[in-house]
């Protein structure tokens, strides 16, 4: 027998159970399209030969979505191979939305594809629900297959693969090198489409050979397709990139490095205007605010365990005159947060301590995983670590999400849930014990709970220190985001020694929250450009009011009017350059600038504004406009 821990509980099965075997054992519908093992994707038809933890996985889960189109990229190259005899295949991975397969087409060339015809065969082949049937072989066998499939770009691949690794999945007469895991079956795909055809030199190296990358995407149903196209369509005029380039909000330099925003005046107006406002609540909430360094000691990283844990993502180390000295860009700020609690000795009666930065981290993304603002090499985290007693966690913590639901109601996002990311037992990418992970998990578990906040439990995903709550956000096109993360440690004041005089006079160990409600600043304020399609709220545009002058002679009055919206703190531009008024209500409509104000002859004679908005045109006199816009930033 074996020991299977699901859903939080331990159930006995015989060994060689497959995921299909204890599905059905359980009763559990099968909706399901595949297992998660451990760490591993399993086949449902795999057999589990040792104890572990398992999940299902299912087409609404992140990892079901990649099994999914992992299993699409085969049904592609099926329909390639029936439709364009002799075609060559390099690799066909899953992406975030989709998958794509590199393919050499010769003899045929990329101008004589036919998209809709090979979109027509992956729904024919699928229609036979052949079924994914996975064969390890030896390195020998796989090579030969290969061999006598005249395949070089597979037998390139079985170089660097070890023998008693490799795996063979074939569906209907198509056999492809590959690990897996696939769906059951292809019947599970039932609407297809070809996104895009482009070149991608093989392995990614210019020296190599030219090949046809063919993206596409796959779904269960026709109607997911449909409205995946027309989200599609409208993702494009919300695009982040795009509208923050006509907004003049960030741009990218090579020269700079890649992944590296430059925030242009107006960008820089919206993040700090961001960051005011958190920064003002956290004070009304006891926080203190810190500043650390952007680097820091590689045996700081060593003690915090991110060098041995995070290693992959950091930047590598920056070695300096002396002999063995060595520093990182800084990857976290929690252990610079340490050693700031560590610089004096503290008291029960001192906690909870609450330190808070908007702190720069960097992180190393390869190159092809970079997009905008939400993929960065650098970014600002509105960071803050708690350090409390135990008995202080929960109200902490709670604070914490209510923090983070403020933030989201006033920003707009409605929809979000709440993701408990908790410790696989069975993995070694954890540091700490088995007990005060368990304490930990059912802690943030009782206060989701009280909090009344809808949830979902996803194993595998915590914090190497600690589990946490990730606010799970749907954008107005129905995307869903991760934003603000809540994260309860006992790993990290244990390894730092961090201590404070309990009231019984001896020493005793804090507990440390993390917390980051925007997450990345940059990350957050691309999502909120697509969510707002970049109409800001008032309080947060960067330009809240611009006045444009008829003409020239009426450029000094339109001067006076700026001036006295400066005045009272708002964010007023001028416009009087000698162009018609069509074109300056134009240019500032398309800046989504909330107010324009115009004015000439009656107005300077008036003493009055014009005051245009979304809605329509008022007349008012600049001190009922001034009471207006005041009453709505409050």
């Amino acid at each position: 027998m074996i020991q299977i821990l699901i859903d939080g509980q331990k159930r006995s099965f015989p060994k060689g159970s497959t995921g299909l075997d204890i599905a059905q054992q359980m009763g559990v519908p099968m909706d399901i399209l595949a297992v998660q093992v451990n760490e591993a994707v399993y086949d449902l038809a795999r057999a589990i030969e040792t104890d572990a933890t398992i999940r299902f996985l299912r087409w609404e889960d992140d990892a079901g979505k990649q099994l999914f189109w992992h299993s699409s990229a085969h049904l592609l190259a099926a329909a390639l191979e029936c439709l364009y005899p002799g075609v060559k295949f390099g690799i066909g991975p899953p992406i975030a939305q989709g998958f794509y397969y590199d393919v050499d087409l010769a003899p045929h060339s990329a101008d004589t594809l036919d998209v809709e015809a090979i979109e027509k065969k992956m729904i024919t082949l699928a229609q036979r629900k052949d079924p994914f049937i996975r064969r390890a072989v030896s390195k020998q066998e796989a090579v030969d297959f290969f061999t006598k499939k005249e395949d070089p770009y597979k037998l390139e691949l079985l170089e660097g693969l070890a023998d008693g690794t490799i795996t063979l999945y074939q569906q209907g007469d198509f056999i492809d090198l590959c690990k897996g895991a696939h769906l059951p079956h292809t019947g599970w795909i039932k609407a297809a489409k070809i996104l895009n055809v482009s070149g991608a030199y093989w392995r990614g190296n210019e020296k190599n050979k030219q090949l046809t990358r063919i993206y596409g995407i796959t779904f269960p149903t026709k109607k997911e397709l449909s409205d995946f196209l027309h989200v599609r369509e409208e993702a494009k005029k919300r695009s982040h990139t795009k509208i923050g380039k006509a907004l003049g909000l960030f741009t990218f330099s090579e020269k700079v490095g890649l992944g590296l925003p430059l925030w242009l005046p107006k960008g820089a107006l919206l993040c700090d205007t961001l960051v005011q406002f958190l920064k003002k609540e956290q004070i009304k909430c006891g926080y203190q605010p810190v500043i650390t360094p952007h680097i820091g000691h590689k045996e700081l990283y060593i003690t915090s365990g991110h060098y041995e844990k995070y290693q992959e993502d950091c930047f590598q180390p920056i070695r300096t005159a002396e002999a063995e000295e060595e520093y990182l860009l800084k990857p976290m700020n929690c252990p610079h947060h340490c050693e700031i609690y560590n610089s004096a000795p503290r008291s029960y009666k001192e906690l909870p301590i609450r330190l808070a930065e908007f702190g720069t981290v960097y992180r190393y993304e390869l190159h092809g995983a970079l997009h905008g603002l939400t993929r960065t090499r650098c970014f600002t985290q509105d960071d803050a670590h708690i350090f409390c007693r135990a008995d202080q966690v929960p109200e902490e913590f709670a604070k914490v999400i209510d923090l983070v639901l403020y933030i989201f109601d006033l920003l707009g996002f409605k929809d979000y849930t709440a993701q408990l990311s908790f410790r696989d037992p069975n993995s070694d990418k954890y540091i700490g014990e088995s007990a005060d992970w368990d304490l930990a998990e059912a802690a943030i578990q009782a206060i989701a709970q009280e909090k009344g906040l809808q949830t979902t439990t996803v194993v595998g995903e915590a914090a190497f220190y600690g589990p946490k709550v990730d606010f799970m956000v749907k954008d107005v096109l129905g995307r869903s985001w991760q934003l603000g993360t809540v994260q309860l440690d006992y790993q990290l004041p244990m390894r730092f020694d961090l201590t404070y005089i309990g009231a019984d006079g001896g020493k005793h160990r804090p507990v440390m929250i993390h917390r980051a409600p925007f997450g990345s600043l940059e990350r957050f304020i691309a999502i909120l450009i697509e969510h707002t399609g970049g109409k800001f709220p008032l309080w947060l545009a960067p330009e809240q009011v611009t006045v444009l002058s008829l003409s020239d002679k009426y450029n000094g009055y339109a001067t006076t009017v700026q001036q006295k919206l400066l005045e009272k703190g708002m964010r007023a531009t001028l416009d009087d350059r000698n162009e018609t008024i069509g074109k300056k209500i134009r240019e500032t409509t398309l800046r989504k600038v909330p107010y324009i104000i115009v004015v000439g002859e009656k107005e300077m004679a008036n003493q009055t504004v014009a005051v245009r908005k979304q809605e329509g045109q008022i007349t008012m006199t600049l001190a009922e406009f001034i009471q207006q816009v005041c009453a709505e930033l409050v």
